[in-house]
């Protein structure tokens, strides 16, 4: 029986760093939305890069951060202080940088997303950041979309390993 918690819409999550057990949760919640892409026609990370083996490396050095809906663990996002593949030319420490950002399909639709982009934008702001950073893939113009809503900029485009990202940032101080 579905969790009527999870139904969309709005729903208070708490947001907390993931501790070291909870990688099988983290990579439970990546691995879904994978799944859910890739029946889509849009994959996004392969089983591999989202399984517990290379997750738990990752949560063992608190890079991520699970939301709860009371006692169900219902999105992740991965944040980093440095990301050197997509932004090179960054000065240390000007930013935070979100990747793998996922939400269970049960809590899809709602505001989770928001919530967790939100928490980050905060996040990088009390840790000195003038910026949260983020990109896409440049044809995954729905993704683009929802980041630009929420108010990501657009910064530039940058080739990594074959693919052309278009890289996004928030200035942190206009998140409220």
């Amino acid at each position: 029986m579905p969790d009527t918690a999870l139904q969309p819409g709005f729903m208070e999550s708490k947001i907390r760093v993931a501790a070291p057990l909870e990688a099988k949760l983290v990579s439970e919640i990546l691995s879904e939305a994978a799944q859910w892409l890739e029946g889509r026609g849009i994959p996004l990370w392969s089983p591999e890069q989202v399984s517990l083996a290379t997750i738990s490396p990752e949560v063992q050095g608190g890079l991520y951060y699970l939301a709860w809906v009371r006692s169900t663990a219902v999105g992740t996002m991965r944040l980093t202080d440095s990301d050197p593949a997509f932004w090179p030319e960054a000065v240390p420490g000007e930013a935070l940088y979100l990747h793998r950002l996922a939400v269970r399909r049960a809590a899809a639709g709602g505001e989770l997303s928001s919530q967790l982009l939100r928490w980050a934008a905060s996040y990088a702001a009390v840790s000195g950041a003038r910026y949260l950073r983020l990109d896409c893939e440049t044809f995954r113009h729905s993704l683009r979309h929802v980041y630009e809503r929420f108010g990501f900029r657009y910064h530039s485009e940058r080739v990594v390993r074959r693919a052309v990202v278009a890289r996004y940032q928030l200035l942190c101080t206009q998140v409220a």
